[in-house]
């Protein structure tokens, strides 16, 4: 690889630290629980497939993971961020007052959040947004009056659902996964019952009747999932009644244990995400830090690795394992070829 292109952050790395290059050679990955068996697949192909070492990759959610990326540029920060999710506004000018101001991002595909339970569990094969509102929010509409949930059983609100007592378990706050399932499935549902416009007829603004509706109940109905999926799954097991919130992937790959539901009386598959028909999906990220490249080795072969034809593209393993191909992936191509950064073009 050439090391002769190096950034002005990129010849600050080496005069802080010398041997940066040589302390660390291997590209490090943190971030999305979801984007982490993508990337693991592309990290050992890379090392089996390149004259690089193979990238350590690690999880912990995709906040933690931005939280990392932005702590500085140098040997001891992460290279890359993965994300179920953009990289907010407040990330961003995290990253800046710490020096990490040349950033790319690259999209890699799309993903779908999917409701699944026990294969012998009850029947839970369809929801709509306003079920699951109903079920976990901390405050619903019964009868007019906004109330504190006490819902016991999915039946109460939706007869057609089964007489199972509500165990739901979603991902924790610090994971992309919980924006989207946020902002896809409670709002809309607060929206749809009725209990948002109940929340402004009672005198909250927009924004304060938004943050209600995101709102979840605390009494053990819905439990905050921090870990990666395999946590979830492991609360399902030891739950007939549970229904966990998981990426299409890996509900893909554990459908000998868990049977998925419809939302909006649409299936999540591959197909239903790539046309947008399939309501609670999303875009699936990573983040580079462009000061790294020419000074850790094979980052930017590592990222254009990991968005090629033959990994990223339709026939790609990555797709076998549930990533929905980007349309535009060639775009994206090009973008991490030029090195382009957010906000930059360049």
């Amino acid at each position: 690889m050439s090391l002769t292109k190096l950034t002005a952050s990129a010849l600050a790395i080496a005069a802080l630290s010398a041997t940066a290059a040589a302390a660390r050679d291997n590209v490090q990955v943190a971030g999305s629980s979801t984007v982490l068996p993508y990337a693991s697949i592309v990290a050992e192909a890379f090392g089996e497939n390149t004259d690089f070492p193979t990238p350590v990759v690690e999880s912990g959610g995709s906040s933690a993971g931005l939280k990392r990326f932005c702590e500085g540029v140098g040997e001891n920060t992460i290279d890359v961020a993965n994300a179920s999710r953009a990289i907010r506004e407040k990330e961003i000018k995290a990253c800046a007052e710490n020096g990490v101001t040349d950033i790319m991002e690259v999209r890699i595909g799309y993903d779908g959040i999917v409701f699944a339970s026990q294969q012998s569990g009850p029947d839970f094969t369809a929801f709509q947004p306003t079920d699951i509102f109903n079920a976990i929010g901390a405050k619903v509409l019964k009868d007019g009056e906004l109330v504190d949930n006490s819902y016991q059983n999915w039946s109460e609100f939706n007869g057609d659902l089964p007489d199972a007592e509500i165990a739901m378990f979603i991902p924790g706050t610090k994971h992309g996964t919980r924006e989207v399932f946020e902002e896809k499935v409670l709002l809309v549902g607060c929206e749809e019952t009725g209990a948002m416009q109940a929340m402004l007829d009672s005198g909250m603004d927009e924004d304060a009747a938004e943050d209600a509706c995101l709102d979840v109940r605390q009494d053990g109905k819905s439990v905050d999932i921090d870990g990666d999926y395999t946590e979830t799954l492991a609360r399902i097991d030891a739950n007939t009644n549970g229904i966990g919130v998981f990426g299409l992937a890996f509900y893909e790959n554990n459908t000998d244990k868990l049977k998925v539901a419809t939302m909006s009386g649409v299936e999540p598959t591959t197909e239903t995400i790539a046309s947008g028909e399939y309501p609670v999906s999303r875009p699936l990220f990573f983040y580079v830090k462009k000061a790294h490249i020419g000074v850790i080795p094979g980052l930017k072969e590592y990222a254009q690795f990991f968005i090629s034809d033959e990994l990223a593209g339709p026939s790609g393993p990555l797709a076998n394992y549930g990533l929905v191909s980007d349309p535009e992936l060639a775009d994206t191509q090009k973008s991490v070829a030029d090195e382009a950064t957010m906000g930059s073009g360049s």
